[in-house]
Parts: structure tokens; C-alpha cells; sequence
């Protein structure tokens, strides 16, 4: 869509002080430092030592990421280290001889972190609230982690069985596991036929040696770009990146070059999986061009137009049948030739072959039905709307750029947007003819062909050729500098009630690219009016997006690409959601389509079917799952409600049969009684006109009434009934555990700041101490976790704990967290560690108070309770005062370990 001149104005001045600040940054360099491309406020400088840096600053929100991408993946790997790189990113948390623990000190000062492996590249990245002293911190933490992590051998022993875990955990996925074999299948020699997953016996039996030869090889500044991104002093920040990095030598080692290329396949290729699974699924895999290519983006579009819902080809010729239940495309922009796979999902008991062959017929028919420029333009307006999301938000954009280093150049980004802008449907129809066609697949049989029509060759990609002479777009309107305190966002927010009793909360603050976010929130019923109702509420829910009485469900998605908006729209008996985003022009259109979607659904009865169809396929697939398995199993125990009871938990088998049960006229009879907006709240914050925006919300939803009175189904405490339920799931190589205790307290509790240091300590983080005895040093589970989300009504909160794990070392897993349990309530914590929970913890809730999705929730739930930011300063305060003492009181009043009730699924019967 077009900018607003005011907009425009705004982006040429940004645009401007952006130039401005290079050149002065350009006359005083650090020694060592040359300036590089210049594009849409993003700067790349370089290193003497070959480290290349990315610097993109933006002052509108109040943290900053370090993002570090090594050109190195599993296409790196050579006979018998499959899966190295993936174990090495583990590793790389393990410490150096100045960071003992860098799980615990990234924990310890609240950040968000990750890193992540693929074909081509490892990236690792950590979000802070922006300081020097966080940047400090992670400039070096990450210049020292390049060249000086340890890489030991007892370090190894016990991360290998974390990365096996998480392999098993694959293992348990029908689609993950079909992926491998296709990827094997598809490729005869190059490293892309190898997930970067590994194999299990590669795994099980790395070298020490060759891993640490991997890392010394590829972990070097002449092999990594660095990017910061966010609030920071870009000069001060690049004179302390010259400062960390510039001090490591540049490698005297030359790069072995990667030679292998794969054939152009010539002939169809099939394979079959047989294993225990809740779901079918049939997929369609061909080899497509290199990620930098200028038909990538063409090969992206056709996986798009075939799959994208409800529109695609595929979705019209699979689900709309009946054929399928769901179906989706994978496209793999990689360094080399990837490839797309497109999917289908299908019931149990329902036919595979009519699926594929109406798959094999919608993807390699376009000749005689070729792609239209409407087609082109609905998935255009979607991806499109997602580089504008990506873009301002300067955190994502950091991560995201990280896959275009990978193919070469972090211009490719904006390449790749301009690229899609214009597209052509002649474009797609030629890639796809080119492509998609029997000699280029893997699926099905082989059949022998004597002149057998193959895909061409993609020509090589010059990268640097290609982004030369790149300038791309002028700078997006920033934002302004947001302090996230409570006493501030008090002084913002705005507070009032529409005649029909809605709740209404404004908080307008300027954003980059004057986002705004949206959320609604209507409640429903009472315990007596709702008795028998599910599960026609989350039907119902599930169908206000499905159409309207003014638009199709087509119609109502292309209004919203054309608005470059999202709006989702869910919920169940008691209440529905609506929660949205879109930018300062387009939100009265949004809150237009959304009163649309509630006050005026449709009920279209196709919709109504496919919708039951894919939710007892996806309760089929959960049969079969530990996850699913342990739990529903753990939330049916002890559960007092009868059936029918909004708060009664159902079998899979009770809940398919009552979703298939379910007609039309019932949820359309449940809209009718229970849906309206009296007893109801709406949040809306970022970047739109306070006043206008009120108009609107009370023509809009002021006269809205609800047919039946509200009152909140209560959910009183019951005292712990400790159990231990076990439930087999064969063939599932994961496992899985998870244990409730109920405590009696809420969040208007004074121990509350103290129940969260404990929870932290415990179990809540990487550091914490479960996950730490059972993930980081006996390597038993890759997930592990306890939480609780305080009620903020009846002293009812229970404390959860999942983890995943083999089903062979379960006595281990339960032996670990029980002595760790014991040990906390035997010697209770030590001063070091409340005071870490606590600063994680503050430095978390000022994260969450930066995101203005996450603020549009809390203003929902304030207006819902009656409450202000003072309460969310009241709890900061309150963290802060928690004395170690007052932490190991709240602990022993209120954490018995032998209240649990568990509850295991796994394979447990033939376990090693």
C-alpha cells in the first residue's frame, strides 16, 4: 500500500539521519575497521581478521540483540559426523575458561537466547534490555565463545545424550520422520539429502577429536558475521566490537572448497515409512534452484499458490474433497540447489492413493490449468506483509537476516522483497513447468522412460555481481524511544466504558512502522447456562473467521492480506478471543473486519465440515503421542466435573465422538445465546489517533449486547492427590513426563514475588536447578521445565512440570528430580541464587512490558480484574524486597514434592 506523505516525509528524514550518522562514523573508524554497503539504515563494516559486522540501530524499543552467524551446517559435514554441527551449537552453552556456565550467565541477566543449526549455516543470538553493560557483555561473551569454548570431552558425554533426546524426540513426529527419508531419498550425493539432526549412531559416537578440529576449522572470524540490532550507540558499539574481536588473529588456514553437486535426478523416486502414528501423511518433494537465485523467489510464490488457505489449489483439490484434512508446502532457499515438498495430511482409515494422485494431478497438471496473476497477487500481499512485519521489528529482522548471510549477502533480504514485488504469473507457470514434474520427484514407484524429461541445471549465482550496486528502499518511519515502566505506561493509557458495558483501553505510543496491535476479549455464560454446551463454543470460535455474512472466508482472508493485517480469532465455551495487527492507516478496517467476523458470521456448513474433519484428525494424531497421551491423562485426574461441565476433561475418544455429534444449527444456536459484547474488553496499542479510535470502537461495538448474563465459572482448590499414571505408547522413541501440584494462593497473595523466585530456581530456565541436574549435567532430557501461572481468583495455582526424555532412563529422570526436590527443601537456596532469580525475572517483565502484543494482553486482563500498572509495579516491588529467607519460607509452606500427581507415556515396555 502506499505511504501517507506524512509517512513518506517521515522515512525520507529517518533516511537522512541515518546517512548522516554513517558518514560521521565513517571519518572516525576504529584501526581495523572499513565500512562496507550502506542499505535502508542497516551498515556493514569489516575487520582485519575477516569478522564481518552488521549494524542496523533503532532506539524505538528498549532492547538491543547480538545475533552471530557461522557459515557452517551440516552440508560442512563429512562420512560419519552427521549431526556435528547441530552438537556443536550445543557445546558452544558450555563454557570457556572466563564463562564457567554460559547457560547460567545468560539466565542470570534475564536474556533471551537461542542458537539454531541448518544446512548451511549456525547462528546464535541473545536479546537483552538494552544497556551498555548487557552489550558489553555480549560483545565479549560472543568473541570469546569464537575461538576459546572448551569442547570437552565430559562436556560431550553428557550433551550427547541431550541432542539424542531431542533426536528422539523427532522420532516421535510422522512428518519430521517422513521428511528425513524424503531428503535421503531426493539426494544421491550432496550433504542436503542429511538432516541437520544427524544420525543417531553419529551421534552416539562423535570424536572428541574431530569435533574439536570442526570447531577450530570453521569457528573463526573470517567464517561469521556478526549483527547487532535495536537500541545501542552504534559508534561506541563498533569501537567495542574492534576492541573484543579485532584482538583474534585472522586464520592462516584456507577453507576447504565444497565441490559436490547433485545431478539433475532422472527418474521418480518413492519411499515408505511404517510406524505408529495417529495421522497419514503423503508428500511430493522436487529439486528446485539455489536460494540466491532470481527464480527463488518464483519457486517460494508456486509453494504458496498451490498450498496457501483456503485458496490453493491443493487445499481445494485435497481438503475441500475430503480427500485430505490439511495440506502445506516447504520451500528450501539454501546455498546449493534445495527443493520444494508439498504435504498432505490424511485420517486414519481414509484412502492414500486417492490423496496422491489428486496431489500428483493439482501439482503437475499446470500446463493445461496455468497460475493466474490474481493468484500471484493474494500470496504477494502475504508475503509482502511479512517482510513489513520483519522489518520493524528490529529483533526479528537481526535473526532474520541471518538466512540471507547464509546464501551470501544480507542484501539478498531485500532483494528477495523487491523480487517478490514484481513477480509475474508467467514467472511462477515457468518455474513450475520447469520443475514440477514426474523425472524431478520423489514419491510413488519407478517407471522406466526412454526419454526421460528432466529439470535443467541452475546456472551458478554471483552474489556479489548481484547485489553490487543495491540501494533498496528509503528507512521506515521509526518510532519513538518508549520507557516500558508501569508509572509510564500508567501515564498512557487511557480508560473508559462503552454504553454496553465493554471495557475499553487505549495505550497510543509511536512505533516503527506505526504498528498498532488489537485485542478482544468477550466473556460468556455461567456455569448453569453453559452445562452441556461443549464443545459447540470452540466450534463456534473456530468458525467466526470462516466467513461472513458480507464476505466469503476467501473474500474475508483477501481483505485482510490487502490491509497487510492479521487477525486470529479463537476460544472455547466460557469466552473468544479476537487479537490483531496491522499499521495506523488500516486499523479502523481492521476493527471493521473484526466486529465483522463477530457480530456477522456466516456459518457456511462446507467450512462447518472441514472444520470438524481437521479437529478429530488432529485429536487422532494425539492418540498415539506421549505428549498428548500423558497430558490428557494428567488433566483428567482427580477432574470432580460431570460430563457435559465446561471444566470436565473428555477422552480422545469422548471428544471426536462430540465433535462429530455436533450440527450446525447447535453452534450457530450457541452464537445466537451466548455471544455479545457487554461483558467484554478491548485493548488496542501502538501507533493510531486516541479519539477517532474511540468513535469507532463505540459505533462499532457500543450497542452490542449480550443475550445472557456473565458470571465466571468457578475453580475452587482441591488438596493434592499424589499418583503415579503410566501409559504405553509403542514406537515412540520419546517419552514423556508431566507432574501437577496444587497450591493454595493467588495473585493478590503478598508471597507471590517470592513463590516466582522460587519457581525460577527451581525449574523455570535453563539454570534452574532441575533442568540443570537432569539436562545440562546428566544429559538426560533435551526439555525440562516447571512453571505456574497464578489464578487471580480462588487460592487455586498449580505448579506443572513436563519433560521429554528416552523411555531406558526414566528411573534416572525420576530419581534426578525427586533428589533435587529433596535437596531444595532439605538446605533451601542460597543467597547468590535468589538474588539471579530475581534479576532474571525483572529484566523478563520489562522484555514483556517492551512488546506491545504482550501489552494488549495485560490491558485486557487489567480492565477484566479492574486493575493498573500499579499492580504490575506493585509485583516488580515485590520481587525485589524477596529475601533469600522469605524465598526457602515460601518454598517449604507451599512445595511438597510428595503432593504430585505424574503422569508418564512412552514406550516403556521395550525399553533398552
Amino acid at each position: 500500500m502506499p505511504a501517507t506523505a506524512c509517512r513518506y516525509a517521515a522515512r525520507l528524514l529517518a533516511l537522512a539521519a541515518l546517512a548522516l550518522f554513517a558518514l560521521a562514523v565513517h571519518g572516525a573508524l576504529p584501526p581495523g575497521v572499513t565500512q562496507g554497503a550502506s542499505v535502508e539504515g542497516i551498515t556493514e563494516y569489516s575487520l582485519a581478521n575477516g569478522l564481518r559486522v552488521v549494524l542496523f540501530p533503532d532506539a524505538t524499543k528498549p532492547t538491543a540483540t547480538v545475533n552471530v552467524t557461522y557459515l557452517v551446517g551440516s552440508r560442512q559435514e563429512s562420512y560419519g559426523e552427521t549431526g556435528m554441527a547441530h552438537l556443536l551449537e550445543h557445546l558452544m552453552f558450555k563454557g570457556t575458561p572466563s564463562i564457567a556456565n554460559i547457560f547460567q550467565e545468560l539466565g542470570r541477566r534475564g536474556m533471551r537466547m537461542n542458537g539454531s543449526t541448518f544446512f548451511d549455516r549456525t547462528n546464535y543470538f541473545e536479546s537483552f534490555t538494552a544497556s551498555d553493560e548487557n552489550l558489553d557483555w555480549a560483545l565479549a561473551m560472543e568473541a570469546d565463545r569464537m575461538v576459546n569454548s572448551f569442547i570437552a570431552k565430559q562436556d560431550l558425554d553428557s550433551e550427547m545424550t541431550v541432542v539424542r533426546n531431542e533426536f528422539e524426540s523427532w522420532e516421535n513426529d510422522p512428518q519430521r520422520v517422513l521428511w528425513g527419508r524424503l531428503q535421503a531419498a531426493a539426494f544421491d550425493w550432496h550433504n542436503y539429502g542429511n538432516l541437520t539432526m544427524g544420525a543417531r549412531s553419529d551421534i552416539e559416537n562423535v570424536d572428541i577429536s574431530r569435533l574439536q578440529a570442526f570447531y577450530r576449522q570453521y569457528y573463526q572470524p573470517d567464517n561469521a558475521v556478526l549483527v547487532v540490532a535495536g537500541r545501542f550507540e552504534p559508534e561506541r558499539t563498533l569501537d567495542r566490537i574492534a576492541k573484543v574481536f579485532g584482538p583474534i588473529p585472522r586464520p592462516t588456514r584456507t577453507l576447504p572448497p565444497l565441490y559436490t553437486k547433485e545431478p539433475v535426478q532422472d527418474g521418480e523416486r518413492s519411499v515408505t515409512v511404517r510406524r505408529v502414528g495417529g495421522a497419514q501423511f503423503v508428500a511430493a518433494l522436487y529439486h528446485a534452484v539455489p536460494g540466491a537465485h532470481p527464480d527463488a523467489t518464483a519457486v517460494e510464490a508456486l509453494g504458496d499458490v498451490l498450498t496457501v488457505e483456503p485458496a490453493g489449489r491443493l487445499y481445494h483439490a485435497l481438503v475441500e474433497t475430503k480427500k485430505a484434512s490439511a495440506v502445506d508446502g516447504w520451500s528450501f532457499l539454501l546455498v546449493d540447489p534445495g527443493n520444494i515438498i508439498f504435504w498432505a495430511q490424511v485420517p486414519v482409515g481414509d484412502p492414500l492413493d486417492a490423496a496422491r494422485d489428486a496431489l500428483l494431478a493439482t501439482v503437475e497438471n499446470l500446463g493445461a490449468h496455468p497460475i493466474t496473476e490474481a493468484e500471484v497477487d493474494r500470496v504477494r500481499a502475504k508475503a509482502l506483509r511479512s517482510f513489513d512485519e520483519t522489518f520493524n521489528d528490529p529483533q526479528k529482522l537481526g535473526i532474520a537476516i541471518s538466512e540471507s548471510i547464509a546464501l551470501g549477502d544480507w542484501r539478498l533480504f531485500f532483494l528477495r522483497r523487491d523480487q517478490w514485488r514484481k513477480l509475474t504469473a508467467a514467472d511462477v507457470q515457468r518455474v513450475a513447468l520447469q520443475y514440477l514434474k514426474p523425472a524431478n520427484r520423489t514419491l510413488g514407484q519407478f517407471i522406466p522412460d526412454a526419454k526421460p524429461d528432466r529439470a535443467p541445471a541452475p546456472a551458478s549465482v554471483d552474489v556479489a555481481t548481484l547485489v553490487r550496486d543495491y540501494k533498496g528502499d528509503a528507512s521506515v518511519a521509526a518510532g519513538e524511544s518508549f520507557d516500558p515502566t508501569p508509572s509510564n505506561l500508567e501515564a498512557r493509557t487511557q480508560r473508559f466504558a462503552l454504553p454496553n458495558g465493554m471495557k475499553v483501553t487505549l495505550l497510543p505510543k509511536k512505533t516503527r512502522g506505526e504498528t498498532v496491535q488489537i485485542q478482544l476479549r468477550l466473556h460468556l455464560g455461567d456455569e448453569q447456562t453453559l452445562a452441556g454446551t461443549p464443545p459447540r463454543g470452540g466450534l463456534a470460535a473456530a468458525m467466526l473467521a470462516r466467513g461472513t455474512r458480507k464476505r466469503d472466508r476467501q473474500a474475508f482472508e483477501d481483505a485482510l492480506d490487502r490491509l497487510r493485517a492479521k487477525l486470529a480469532i479463537g476460544g472455547g465455551e466460557t469466552q473468544i478471543t479476537a487479537g490483531g495487527q496491522t499499521v495506523r492507516a488500516h486499523l479502523p478496517d481492521l476493527l471493521r473486519l473484526a466486529a465483522e467476523a463477530l457480530r456477522e458470521p456466516a456459518f457456511p456448513a462446507g467450512e462447518f465440515e472441514k472444520l470438524k474433519r481437521e479437529q478429530t484428525t488432529a485429536l487422532d494424531e494425539q492418540r498415539t503421542d506421549p505428549e498428548g497421551i500423558a497430558e490428557r491423562a494428567l488433566a483428567r485426574w482427580d477432574n470432580p466435573y460431570p460430563k457435559g461441565h465446561v471444566r470436565y476433561v473428555p477422552t480422545f475418544e469422548e471428544e471426536i465422538a462430540n465433535v462429530n455429534a455436533v450440527s450446525l444449527e447447535e453452534v450457530k444456536s450457541f452464537h445466537a445465546r451466548f455471544v455479545g459484547g457487554a461483558n467484554a474488553e478491548l485493548a488496542i496499542v501502538g501507533d493510531f489517533d486516541p479519539d477517532a479510535t474511540r468513535a469507532l470502537a463505540a459505533e462499532l461495538f457500543g450497542n452490542w449486547t449480550s443475550p445472557m448474563p456473565y458470571a465466571r465459572v468457578p475453580n475452587p482448590y482441591r488438596p493434592p492427590a499424589p499418583t503415579v499414571m503410566s501409559a504405553q505408547t509403542p514406537d515412540k522413541a520419546n517419552a514423556m513426563l508431566m507432574g501437577r501440584l496444587p497450591l493454595r494462593i493467588n495473585d493478590r497473595s503478598d508471597e507471590l514475588p517470592a513463590l516466582m523466585v522460587v519457581d525460577r530456581i527451581l525449574g523455570a530456565s535453563t539454570e534452574s536447578r532441575i533442568p540443570d541436574r537432569v539436562r545440562e549435567r546428566e544429559g538426560l532430557s533435551y526439555a525440562i521445565q516447571t512453571w505456574f501461572t497464578p489464578s487471580s481468583f480462588e487460592e487455586n495455582t498449580p505448579m506443572f512440570l513436563y519433560a521429554i526424555f528416552a523411555p531406558e532412563n526414566r528411573e534416572r529422570v525420576r530419581v534426578g528430580i525427586a533428589e533435587e526436590f529433596a535437596r531444595a527443601l532439605k538446605d533451601g537456596f542460597t543467597e547468590a541464587e535468589v538474588a539471579s532469580a530475581k534479576g532474571a525475572l525483572l529484566q523478563a517483565r520489562r522484555i514483556s512490558r517492551a512488546q506491545d502484543a504482550s501489552l494488549a494482553g495485560s490491558l485486557t486482563q487489567q480492565a477484566y480484574l479492574g486493575r493498573t500498572w500499579d499492580y504490575s509495579a506493585k509485583i516488580d516491588a515485590g520481587l525485589a524486597a524477596v529475601t533469600v529467607d522469605a524465598a526457602n519460607a515460601v518454598l517449604r509452606r507451599y512445595v511438597d514434592a510428595a503432593g504430585f500427581a505424574w503422569s508418564y507415556a512412552g514406550a516403556f515396555a521395550t525399553a533398552k
